[in-house]
């Protein structure tokens, strides 16, 4: 057996020193630690694929929108709860100019990223009839949802999607549905953490049945046109970012700043309320707040109470991005396709080494390249599998954490993984290989 790139004794120091059960059991923040705290003492830098953080610089137009708007006093001041006028508005052009879809500036909500936006959101939509006292995760998902909803004391459940992917997901889908106990469901399209994205097949069945059975569905564009199977870069012309929106009016959209626009430092993201739902009447909201229309207690009963309004230079740099965005002056999707050409490489490092992708199609179509994929090697667990790979500088979460059934499988982000880190990734592959033989 080949020796391990770092020392296994330092790593058994460290993960002793954890106080942690099992590192592939660990939350993100967990395994952070623990890996900071074997680099240092290696002196080995890791291939770090654990965090689903951006790795490019932060879009300049924001920062300089951001850096005059506090030469101009606006530190000073309160932002209002609802957000800039001119934010909504550039929102609302948003939504329409890449989504095709129609919603008022006055549903249109900025937040402290779109993490807070989910939080505010399951407060007032998983509140809104007390016989639907659940929440549904189409699955795999990102864990922090989950734990929100521990901390909320609101229940929920899950369904991981992929052994039913387009017409076959209705059926199981329905079946929970019908129970009549479902508020709202939540997915994010492309997925964190498997970078499946849901046919327009799919899309359909989740609106039509959110329609039938009344459950409001929260769709999480954090990856927002990150398909790059497809060119969505052009404003106004087709295709457009699929959504559900097309399908169903029972929708809140979760839009995140920061990956399309590098900006994840300064917490904004946006709320889309679709306007049939904003507007909408629910006399039980008032166990909670003093609104009971949804979009209005989502303002001033759940975005109040969270962060009472949204950092002030952050929404005027945000509106200097949207508004360049829907300008055509700036084109944020060709700064991130750098993310999909690094995971075509790193894939196949890992395949041409004994690995296998676990989340591997759309339907009948290959996955996209993108800012996640999932891998498996035989013969062991994503749990085991994170726990080795330490040994060889190299870290990810296991799918045990994410609503997964495919437990065999681990999830790696590219974004952290610098171009000359690529063949040092590809020889600490070639040498788990050889020391992990396959029979």
């Amino acid at each position: 057996m080949k020796a391990t790139p770092i020392d296994a004794s330092i790593v058994n120091e460290k993960i002793q020193a954890s106080g942690l059960k099992s590192v592939g059991r660990a939350s993100i923040r967990e395994i952070r630690t623990l890996i900071n705290e074997i680099e240092s003492a290696s002196g080995v830098n890791f291939i770090r694929m654990e965090m689903g953080i951006p790795g490019l610089p932060a879009a300049r137009i924001g920062l300089e929108a951001e850096k005059r708007a506090l030469d101009n006093g606006c530190a000073s001041f309160y932002p209002d709860i609802q957000g800039l006028p001119e934010l909504k508005v550039e929102i609302s052009r948003f939504a329409k100019l890449y989504l095709d879809l129609d919603i008022s500036p006055v549903g249109c909500l900025p937040c402290t990223g779109s993490t807070s936006g989910s939080f505010v959101t399951f407060m007032v939509a998983g509140r809104m009839n007390p016989d639907k006292d659940t929440v549904l995760f189409l699955d795999p998902g990102f864990p922090v949802h989950k734990q929100q909803l521990n901390v909320l004391g609101i229940k929920h459940r899950s369904l991981d999607v992929y052994p039913w992917r387009g017409e076959k997901l209705r059926e199981p889908l329905e079946a929970i549905l019908r129970e009549g106990n479902i508020s709202c469901l939540l997915y994010s399209n492309p997925n964190n953490p498997t970078w499946i994205c849901f046919t327009d097949t799919e899309l359909r069945i989740i609106g039509e049945l959110a329609t039938k059975y009344d459950v409001i569905v929260m769709e999480d564009l954090a990856y927002f046109t990150m398909d790059f199977r497809k060119d969505y870069s052009v404003p106004g012309q087709p295709p457009f970012q699929p959504t559900v929106g097309k399908y169903t009016d029972k929708y809140v959209l979760l839009i995140s700043s920061s990956k399309a626009f590098s900006y994840a430092g300064q917490r904004i993201g946006m709320i889309a309320i679709s306007d049939h739902l904003f507007d909408r009447e629910i006399p039980t909201l008032s166990r909670y707040f003093t609104q009971t229309k949804f979009g209005r207690a989502m303002v001033y009963g759940g975005a109040y109470a969270v962060s009472a309004g949204v950092t002030h230079s952050a929404q005027y740099g945000l509106t200097a991005l949207l508004k360049a965005t829907n300008d055509a002056t700036y084109r944020f999707i060709d700064e991130v396709k750098i993310y999909g050409e690094r995971a075509h490489v790193m894939k196949k490092f890992f395949i041409d080494n004994g690995f296998y992708i676990v989340y591997d199609k759309d339907e009948d179509e290959p996955i996209a390249d993108g800012f996640y994929f999932t891998v498996a090697y035989p013969g062991m667990d994503g749990v085991q599998l994170i726990d080795e790979l330490l040994y060889y500088g190299i870290s990810a979460i296991s799918l045990a954490n994410t609503g997964s059934e495919r437990l065999e499988g681990i999830r790696a982000c590219v974004s952290l993984v610098r171009e000359e880190q690529l063949p040092e990734l590809e020889q600490r592959l070639r040498v788990f290989h050889e020391n992990h033989p396959l029979h």
